[in-house]
């Protein structure tokens, strides 16, 4: 963006230059045909805008804006667009300043740009994957893990101080099942050995049982001796917490992806207590005739609409002890906004959440954000329907190990399990990233895990590729870049679309959507791999091999967000088991 100055245009437009910002943006790249560098947005900068203004009116501004504008050392061409004014910079000039800029800033590549000058640094409380205690990691939840792990990764990358925190189903009647259920059918050696699998199995088993009104009783029972803090209690469900959470940290190692803080339901059963307490000295909590405690949320206070936040026998519930984790953590923490990652069914449960807060009198309430998202379909291991996430993750490795063996060429690897395993991970979290969060999308085995086209592997495969011929050609720092060798089409797409990641990375930072900076790296990807056809590298001069290592940086900046887990551990000769030949763009 800083090639095309904002100031140039203001004096024409007469505008501050610090309007026209976002109103200037590069243009997507074409392969059928030549594109400008930059392209104003007419409708931004009128004040009608494009609501009110006729796209013939549009583009009447355009032209005479155009032809009041005139080309100098950076800009060497202008023109009139379809409600927009273009933008050509010196070829040279684009080279040498991108490759530049790329190379300067390294990771941190789109975030120093203007577009983020305005945007105040802040402290970000993110809650995702939050499985249930003594239930084996569901695959409902790998979205929310990756969702999470994105959206954190993403404001991290811009600057913000983040808290990640994994808030751990860990209460609630179904723990007074599952006591009883270990003292009829438990095995200590089995609850050490794979706790997660041991508790699912006696989850089932007293599940069957629990019709019978003996059993309802013990659990009850079991679950108000829990809240009593009974010692023995106490302590068998502490075992259980804690085993879990030890599985799940080893599963999460395997995503790449890790929590700052581990907290639970359980840690606020006191507190909500308070919270009640709070809404009844408010006059918020109202009984029924059966005794429940509920919030009007009715705009006319008729009861149309209300949340119930406390049983008959005064226990709270689920959204009483989320309410007292919000305060919680505002007074902890001091946090600009809180998110909460989970699927689109809870959208109802923190609407109520948010409304209650604001009726207690917290203006934060409205800097609470829930992050939704739709279902996964069709996720099945070669033995039927999937139920568990460490099931998905042993068959992704399963299947690459399988593609790996069956390529053409082959080459040894120094830990192949290790590799299949970062390819595949890769492969499920671009297949999931590539549409709307919100969408339910079907999963498919086969596309997910080709090495051609818009997937995870190719993206991997041409990060590897890159760096491979970085070992083999030298990846030395030029200080005087000699850009009249940098001219061919090809080379120019690739620097024009490395023009365009400060805007991608901009709007996903404003609508929290991974599949802007998924679209970008796969058309950064599929131009890399165009020009390994007309810009060999090998016997070349050296400045190709800048642009090369251009579009490395540019990778590397953007897929550090979507994964923790770093692409540059990946060994260079995996992508030998692709075939002999290059995907394809």
């Amino acid at each position: 963006m800083g090639l095309l100055a904002p100031c140039l245009l203001s004096k024409v437009l007469d505008l501050p230059p610090e309007n026209l910002i976002k109103s200037i943006s590069a243009v997507p790249v074409s392969k059928k045909r030549h594109v400008a560098d930059f392209q104003l947005s007419i409708a931004s900068v009128t004040e009608d805008g494009s609501s009110n203004c006729l796209a013939q009116d549009l583009q009447l501004q355009a032209q005479k804006i155009a032809e009041r504008l005139r080309c100098d050392a950076v800009v060497s061409e202008i023109s009139a667009g379809q409600g927009t004014v273009n933008f050509t910079i010196n070829r040279e000039l684009l080279a040498k300043t991108v490759l530049q800029q790329v190379l300067k800033d390294g990771s941190e590549y789109g975030v120093k740009s203007e577009l983020f000058s305005t945007v105040p640094r802040q402290k970000a409380v993110i809650e995702f994957s939050s499985p249930n205690i003594a239930k084996k990691f569901h695959i409902g939840h790998l979205r929310s893990t990756i969702v999470g792990n994105f959206i954190a990764n993403l404001k991290v990358a811009l600057g913000h101080e983040v808290t990640r925190i994994n808030y751990l189903g860990d209460w609630g009647m179904q723990f007074g099942l599952l006591g009883v259920g270990f003292q009829q059918f438990g095995d200590t050696e089995k609850l050490k050995s794979s706790p997660l699998q041991h508790l699912f199995e006696v989850y089932v088993q007293i599940n069957k049982a629990a019709e019978d009104e003996n059993t309802k009783k013990l659990a009850k029972d079991f679950f108000r001796k829990l809240e009593e803090h009974d010692e023995q209690t106490l302590s068998l469900w502490k075992q259980f917490r804690d085993f879990s959470i030890e599985e799940y940290i080893r599963i999460y190692k395997r995503l790449g992806v890790h929590f700052d803080e581990y907290s639970g339901e359980s840690l606020y059963q006191e507190k909500s207590q308070e919270v009640l307490k709070m809404l009844e000295n408010k006059g918020l909590l109202q009984k029924t005739t059966k005794g429940t405690g509920i919030v009007d949320l009715s705009e006319k206070k008729d009861l149309s609409s209300f949340s119930t936040v406390m049983r008959s026998d005064g226990t709270s519930l689920y959204i009483t002890r989320d309410l007292a984790a919000a305060i919680d953590r505002m007074n902890k923490h001091s946090w600009d906004t809180m998110i909460y990652v989970t699927d689109k069914s809870q959208s109802n449960h923190f609407q109520h959440l948010f409304q209650i807060l604001k009726l207690m009198g917290y203006d934060w309430a409205e800097r609470c954000q829930h992050v939704s998202f739709g279902l996964v379909q069709g996720m099945k291991t070669r033995r039927g329907e999937v139920i568990f996430l460490e099931d998905v993750l042993n068959e992704v490795r399963s299947r690459m190990l399988q593609n790996m063996a069956s390529a053409k060429t082959t080459k040894e690897i120094e830990n192949p399990m290790e590799t299949a395993e970062k390819v595949g991970l890769a492969a499920l979290i671009i297949q999931d990233f590539r549409g709307l969060l919100s969408s339910d999308y079907q999963f498919s085995w086969d596309r997910a895990l080709q090495s051609r086209g818009d997937t995870g592997v190719f993206l991997q495969y041409t990060h590897a590729r890159l760096h491979s011929l970085e070992q083999m050609h030298g990846n030395e720092q030029l200080t005087d870049v000699n850009v009249a060798c940098l001219q061919e089409p090809d080379a120019i797409s690739v620097l024009q679309h490395l023009l365009r990641y400060d805007e991608v990375l901009y709007r996903s930072s404003q609508d929290l959507q991974p599949k802007h900076i998924v679209s970008y790296l796969l058309t950064l990807s599929h131009l890399a791999a165009m020009a390994h056809k007309t810009l060999p590298v090998k016997g070349s001069a050296p400045e190709l091999a800048q642009v090369q290592h251009g579009v490395v940086t540019g990778l590397e900046a953007a897929r550090g967000i979507l994964e923790e887990q770093s692409v540059r551990a990946l060994p260079t000769q995996w992508c030998n088991h692709l075939g002999e030949h290059a995907p394809a763009g």
